[in-house]
């Protein structure tokens, strides 16, 4: 069983052109077509599910936003994206301990 904690956020592309997504510091980048939303899930390495590396502390993540790209940076120790029904969206394997975007398992 997972002891850490798990974080997911919703990213949708509104737009009427593709927009970039890029996880950071995997530098793993995904297109988004007009009207797709994903769902980034990153996973905190510590038992009490706090997590490190966040500019205001103890954030899972932190978006940067341009007008074609939108940059997320997870800040747990692995990420995976799926759709919004958990069906995975990258072929990557992080080694995350739960995968897909429902509940813990």
């Amino acid at each position: 069983m997972f002891a850490g904690g798990t974080a997911r956020l919703l990213v949708r592309n509104d737009g009427e052109a593709p927009l970039e997504l890029t996880v950071e510091p995997w530098a793993d980048a995904y297109q988004l077509l007009p009207g797709q939303t994903c769902v980034v899930v990153t996973h905190s390495p510590a038992e009490d599910g706090s997590w490190s590396g966040t500019l205001r502390g103890d954030e899972p993540f932190q978006v940067d936003h341009r007008r074609d790209s939108v940059t997320v940076w997870a800040h747990g120790n692995c990420f995976h994206l799926s759709d919004m029904a958990g069906d995975a969206i990258d072929a990557a394997d992080w080694q995350c301990p739960v995968q897909g975007s429902g509940p813990e398992k």
